[in-house]
């Protein structure tokens, strides 16, 4: 890193040297430890493999102050900005990074429902083995030591062992659009006993276009015979800069199944982290990101086989238009003595314009006998036979086009067991798509 840092990382700084202590010595500690991480290594740059397909250079010149937490606070805000059908269960809510208890609803039908900062003052040892975790990897992990260090607010949830959430969780992160040049910091720690289930619905949404950093970091570790369900919808505002990473462990015999959707955001990235340390686990994945305009939105999806017999299918898609630039790695790693893994994924890519660019690497990584693994990648554009065939109905081409992008897309989300839901996602996509003829 530049010996003088970079406007970005003063603010960092500035911010954390304003944040009163937890009085948790081991907390303040690991905070510390990740500032100075972040301090010394900075953000990313381009020859940064992990990072190489998205610059940060323009991020690193904006000085960023923490978004007021009092100001979130008393923010009036309207429920209809995160409103979901089929999502009737427990809410809880977010402003600019804020625990917002007034719009939250912490009645979670026998599971536990704790915001972060009230888990941290009545119980924190619990929290410790998550909270002090260490991020070894430099510069690539500048947006994990940046919220290990600032982020106070978040949410604790427990599944107690054999209780089966017969609702979906929804966590609601709202931009207000009133606290612009601003970075929140959010944590989520969620833990799902053996036998238990939960479905959860995370939800990225805005009540007001302001450029603002977001980073959200969830652990979920899933145990024995347990089943997570995730659905994570992304539609920030176009102003967004958003950086999230989702690190899933499954024990012996664990489920877990992620659908995502990536709609907003000027600047976007989520790292899906999965490791099946327990035998005969599994882990699945579906997502589409439809991007427009200047958008940037980047995946990394790795996924880590640990044990016996376990399995995992990733099935993504991916839609850029306009001068748009959509970027997917998809990694399976199966360590030694992780025999009778069975692993695939797909990763397929439309271009809707000239000017837009996807870049996609799919990556695997075998040190086990007796597997069985496969992954693709493919970066096309609409097929002009089908195309021909709708407009020779009497199809016109925008309707034609966005039909076919429709069918593309969809394949991903077919999967995703809440019906009500899965049809209002597949109307915010059709509303998303682009509607005109191809650009040159």
């Amino acid at each position: 890193m530049n010996s003088v840092p970079s406007p970005f990382v003063r603010a960092a700084l500035d911010a954390a040297s304003a944040t009163p202590a937890s009085g948790i010595a081991w907390l303040d500690a690991a905070r510390r430890e990740n500032l100075e991480a972040f301090a010394a290594a900075g953000l990313p740059e381009g020859r940064n493999e992990a990072w190489k397909y998205t610059p940060l250079r323009a991020l690193s010149q904006r000085a960023l102050a923490l978004a007021d937490r009092t100001v979130a606070a008393g923010l009036a805000v309207d429920p209809s900005n995160y409103a979901l059908p089929g999502v009737e269960g427990a809410c809880v809510v977010f402003v600019d990074g804020a625990f917002r208890g007034d719009l939250s609803s912490l009645d979670g039908h026998g599971i536990e429902l704790v915001p972060l900062a009230v888990a941290l003052a009545e119980q924190p040892e619990p929290l410790r083995f998550a909270l002090a975790h260490r991020y070894p990897h430099g510069a690539a992990d500048a947006f994990a030591h940046l919220n290990a260090a600032l982020a106070t607010d978040g949410l604790v949830v427990r599944v107690t062992d054999g209780v089966v959430a017969s609702r979906p969780l929804h966590v609601v992160h709202l931009s207000s659009g009133v606290q612009p040049d601003s970075a929140w910091h959010v944590r989520l720690l969620i833990e799902i006993g053996k036998h238990a289930a939960l479905d959860v619905v995370e939800h990225f949404a805005t009540a007001g276009d302001a450029a603002q950093l977001g980073t959200v970091v969830a652990n979920v570790n899933v145990r024995e015979g347990g089943r997570l369900g995730l659905m994570a919808l992304q539609d920030a505002s176009t102003a967004t800069t958003l950086v999230r990473r989702t690190q899933v462990r499954l024990d012996a015999g664990a489920e877990a199944t992620v659908h995502a959707l990536e709609l907003g955001g000027a600047m976007v990235r989520h790292e899906l982290q999965a490791e099946l340390t327990g035998d005969r686990s599994r882990f699945d994945s579906r997502g589409v990101f439809a991007l427009s305009g200047r958008q940037h939105v980047d995946t990394q999806l790795e996924v880590r086989h640990m044990a016996r017999d376990t399995a995992s299918d990733a099935l993504w898609r991916g839609v850029a238009d306009g001068r748009s630039r959509g970027v997917f790695r998809g990694a399976i790693v199966v360590a030694e003595g992780a025999d009778g893994t069975d692993a695939s994924l797909s990763n397929k890519n439309l271009l809707l314009s000239g000017q837009a660019e996807i870049d996609t690497k799919p990556e695997l990584e075998i040190y086990a006998d007796e597997v069985k693994a496969a992954h693709g990648a493919t970066i096309g554009q609409l097929d002009e036979r089908s195309l021909f065939y709708l407009r020779s109905r009497g199809i016109p081409s925008a309707e034609a086009r966005s039909l076919l992008t429709l069918a593309f897309c969809r394949a991903a989300l077919e999967s995703l067991p809440n019906a009500v839901l899965r049809e209002h996602l597949g109307e915010r996509l059709v509303a998303h798509l682009p509607t005109g003829p191809a650009a040159d």
